[in-house]
């Protein structure tokens, strides 16, 4: 069983792909705080998608594609595998509206993360269930709980980020930061996993990783790059501010003139229309 058949590549090209899906959902998150109604929601759900569909989900076939195991093949069930990206979106964006309506309370932010970890760990256990071998394969528990308990405090503080997190470079060392917990996460719950082939290799169904997993994964990253042109499109919050700050006072510059122009059109009214003087 081999994690790194390419070496550090898909290691390496997962963990670069986790930190740009967190640090987009990371921005879509400060718009959403930015805006009302409609527009909030729209944001968290791109926020969703950055985070849960590139961020996690698409890092963890990234890595998976670097997993090779002696003697058998490894194809992939389509069903299984689209409803583990599926999950890890739907899991990320109630998470992000428990929170985000939850105005950050205590309370809104545990239930979320715990609500999200459990749901990444579900995806992760659900796309390597979607693998198909001519293989015998049992997991260590230790490690399973461990990867899970990975995933709950990493899905917890990437919440928080979301919550606290607003400047650009604060923005970059937090995506790092998930980043690597993601990784962490997904490498547990690998290294939990122990295969053993059967001694007659039978015919593997399912669909082949380049076949299936590389045109859904440029999907999902093409997705992820159209949002990050409409968050470059997008004011941020403080362009926001800054530009209400400029209208505030344009507006009183206006008045004032107004003001100015009034005084001076009744100081120079005609005598005709003033009061006649008495002789």
């Amino acid at each position: 069983m081999n994690h790194f058949t390419y070496g550090l590549l898909t290691p390496v090209l997962a963990y670069v792909m986790s930190c740009i899906g967190s640090m987009l959902g990371l921005r879509l998150t400060a718009q959403a705080h930015a805006s009302r109604g409609g527009a909030r929601v729209r944001w968290l759900l791109g926020a969703a998608v950055s985070i849960g569909g590139t961020g996690i989900w698409v890092m963890h076939f990234i890595a998976m594609m670097g997993f090779q195991v002696d003697g058998t093949q490894i194809k992939y069930d389509v069903w299984l595998t689209a409803g583990s990206a599926i999950v890890a979106i739907v899991v990320v964006g109630t998470g992000l509206l428990l929170v985000s309506y939850g105005r950050g309370r205590l309370p809104s932010l545990l239930g979320g993360g715990l609500l999200t970890g459990l749901g990444v760990a579900s995806m992760h256990y659900l796309g390597m269930y979607a693998m198909n071998m001519s293989a015998h394969v049992s997991y260590d528990r230790l490690l399973v709980g461990a990867s899970v308990g990975i995933a709950v405090v990493a899905a917890t503080v990437a919440l928080w980020f979301t919550l606290r997190v607003k400047k650009t470079v604060w923005i970059t060392a937090a995506s790092l930061v998930m980043g690597a917990a993601v990784a962490g996460m997904h490498y547990t719950g690998m290294y939990a996993m122990h295969v053993t082939v059967h001694p007659e290799p039978a015919e593997v169904g399912g669909a082949d990783a380049l076949d299936f997993l590389v045109p859904l994964m440029t999907v999902i990253s093409l997705i992820t790059l159209t949002m990050l042109l409409m968050v470059i499109l997008s004011p941020s919050e403080e362009e926001e501010r800054e530009d209400a700050e400029l209208v505030a006072k344009l507006q009183l510059r206006r008045r004032a003139t107004q003001q100015q122009q009034e005084l001076l059109y009744n100081g120079s009214a005609p005598r005709s229309a003033q009061a006649p003087r008495r002789r």
